[in-house]
């Protein structure tokens, strides 16, 4: 996405135990927001790749799907993708995304932004169809669908800005590297 909007960065992927951090905010309280895990993945992220690049501004970012106080995490394997699909059918669910800046170990900036997304009612016929069609991408998102693609037949309505659903609110970070004078404004 950065580098499609003319951001000059380098991808690095951070070695964060997604899964340990969600499961620790879970434990901690029953009653702990989508927007809250999502900014700490981002924010743990952001750091993980800040202390080993000082004075480098470290974007971060992640995103979770919530259906009401059900949080979803990534399928690993094609029969979780069709179990995630085949729960969100037909319902609404909140895609609740987060980005942090991280400099110098610290977090300067985060931002959250949540997308309301309306699965159609489809067969199992176009399910199978849709999977298969989709293969090992459907993995590679938290609701097992990348709406840019084939995945945008799923969904009878969807609202909220098209950056959050792709995984990032990329306008307030763009407004925000602005005014750090890491893009030119």
């Amino acid at each position: 996405m950065l580098q499609s909007a003319g951001v000059v960065c380098d991808v690095v992927i951070a070695d964060v135990d997604e899964e340990s951090i969600k499961a620790a905010m879970i434990s901690e309280s029953d009653c702990v927001e989508a927007a809250d895990v999502a900014t700490v993945l981002a924010a743990e992220k952001a750091l993980s790749i800040a202390n080993a690049n000082p004075g480098c501004y470290v974007i971060g970012s992640d995103q979770v799907l919530a259906l009401g106080r059900r949080m979803f995490s990534k399928a690993k394997t094609m029969d979780e993708a069709r179990e995630t699909l085949d729960i969100l059918r037909g319902r609404t669910h909140e895609l609740v995304s987060a980005v942090a800046i991280a400099r110098n170990n610290e977090i300067i900036w985060h931002a959250v932004d949540t997308a309301v997304m309306t699965m159609r009612h489809f067969t199992n016929e176009y399910l199978d169809t849709y999977l298969s069609e989709a293969g090992p991408n459907a993995l590679n998102a938290v609701g097992c669908y990348e709406i840019e693609g084939m995945g945008v037949h799923l969904f009878s309505k969807v609202e909220g800005d098209y950056f959050t659903v792709l995984g990032m609110p990329l306008l307030p970070l763009l407004e925000q590297l602005r005014h750090f004078a890491v893009v030119k404004s």
